[in-house]
């Protein structure tokens, strides 16, 4: 069995932080494009930030931006073709329409997919 994955929090993140750091040694400065998770803004972050905004850059994404964040394209259509004013009686029955589609458009996705890998 695999170990569970780990949950996005202040920790997880500084420690993202210290190895983008580690491993981009060969830049001279590092932007991290973040979403408006409350621990992006932190005390602590801004803490780590003043000993190290010679090398790290945060930018912070909109509250909401489908035109930055290819995700939402994704959430919308699943949403357009499966959620919306769906007539199921059951939640399983929901998630098994939705698991339907995204394995069906796995390949229209692909691309993006593979942006978001290179982004996180």
């Amino acid at each position: 069995m695999s170990e569970p994955q780990r949950r996005r929090n202040l920790d997880l993140f500084l420690a993202h932080l210290d190895d983008l750091r580690r491993q981009l040694r060969g830049y001279s400065k590092i932007y991290v494009i973040c979403d408006n998770a409350s621990f992006h803004k932190s005390k602590d972050v801004r803490r780590y930030l003043e000993d190290w905004s010679h090398r790290i850059q945060i930018h912070f994404l909109p509250a909401y931006s489908p035109e930055t964040n290819p995700i939402e394209r994704v959430w919308w259509h699943l949403h357009e073709t499966v959620t919306r004013n769906h007539r199921c009686k059951t939640m399983e029955e929901l998630t098994s329409l939705a698991m339907e589609w995204l394995r069906y458009n796995n390949n229209y996705y692909a691309d993006m997919r593979n942006i978001f890998a290179l982004a996180a």
